[in-house]
């Protein structure tokens, strides 16, 4: 049977001393004699007793703990930019509690409550992608509980509390699509994920400036939203390849989606990329497994995670000689060009 870990008030009761002189022998107090401090230390041995660190942590105004919480932990993009968050907490003497929202609003709203319960110094959050009540994050803006969102942000929610890390999606896709273009391809689909994402939307309005820019029409046929999943990719394509005139090139809003799509695109005895090239987003570990290997837009997802580190220290730490402490990081996404895209 397991038994309850044993209390500073245990000690004091099977030692008859007070728990305020038990605290003190076990922290070498000079006002405590040798012989308490070494009855105090044996029973502490023999009970395995273990202080609790967030008590005396809450007692002293900090806990050093900062929240986290991502859609998911498959993939690749969530676990590398978690990899950056602990990396970068660590050096600066934090501990880090992780949930996960599994991409559903509700669990997403009682994680957050959760990490301000226990009064974590801040939290770094992605948004799930079924969220659109926001009302969860005023809670921990009212309390004054620093947010830094990542990735998936949210728009228009201001605070001095209040920052984000994202990358630019929209000149991402951009590059993604004008790369097609240059290799050809005048029928690009765009398969797209739920356009209240800031990250869907951003990579939507980059697929359809990069056409416009490039002369080429906007045909709404060969757009799609859909799950941005290998299945959702995949029956997404599987409509536009009965269309009179099919797509030419197949842009996924991610990686996932667009490796569907090319399994379709095969299946259905089309060469990728002599008759339909194909391009994601994310670059995710299996980009380089796919058959064509897959072209993608990095997201330096270890970079990601730092930033949102260190936006936090600053909202904790302001310094008072600057008049406008940074708030937001854009990065920079970069295309890695593999054979799935190139016809030339």
């Amino acid at each position: 049977m397991q038994t309850r870990r044993a209390s500073l008030t245990d000690l004091a009761t099977a030692l008859q001393l007070s728990p305020s002189t038990v605290s003190r022998a076990l922290a070498d107090h000079k006002d405590v004699s040798e012989a308490t401090k070494r009855r105090v230390r044996q029973l502490a041995a023999e009970l395995h007793y273990q202080p609790n660190q967030l008590a005396a942590s809450l007692r002293r105004g900090r806990t050093h703990t900062i929240g986290v919480l991502v859609p998911h932990i498959t993939g690749h993009f969530f676990p590398q930019v978690l990899d950056g968050i602990a990396a970068e907490a660590s050096k600066a003497g934090f501990s880090v509690m992780i949930f996960q929202s599994n991409e559903n609003a509700a669990q997403e709203k009682k994680n957050i409550e959760l990490l301000i319960n226990s009064q974590v110094e801040g939290i770094l959050v992605s948004l799930a992608n079924t969220t659109t009540d926001f009302s969860h994050f005023e809670l921990a803006r009212q309390q004054n509980v620093p947010l830094v969102f990542f990735d998936r942000v949210l728009d228009n929610f201001r605070g001095d509390n209040v920052s984000a890390v994202i990358l630019d999606d929209y000149l991402g896709a951009y590059q993604v699509v004008s790369h097609l273009i240059e290799q050809g391809c005048t029928r690009i689909a765009h398969l797209t994920g739920p356009r209240q994402l800031n990250i869907h939307r951003n990579r939507h309005q980059g697929y359809r400036d990069a056409l416009t820019a490039h002369g080429l029409e906007i045909n709404e046929e060969y757009i799609a939203q859909c799950e941005m999943s290998q299945q959702g990719g995949a029956r997404a394509i599987a409509e536009m390849l009965k269309l009179a005139q099919r797509p030419d090139a197949v842009f996924g809003s991610n990686d996932l989606a667009a490796a569907g799509a090319m399994q379709v695109i095969k299946a259905h005895g089309l060469r990728v990329p002599h008759d339909v090239a194909v391009a994601g987003f994310s670059n995710e570990a299996f980009a380089t497994l796919t058959e064509p290997n897959l072209t993608s837009v990095d997201q330096g997802c270890e970079t990601m995670g730092i930033s949102a580190v260190r936006l936090l220290q600053k909202i904790l730490n302001p310094n008072p000689d600057r008049l406008a402490q940074p708030r937001n990081v854009v990065l920079k996404p970069r295309l890695i060009v593999r054979e799935s895209s190139q016809r030339r």
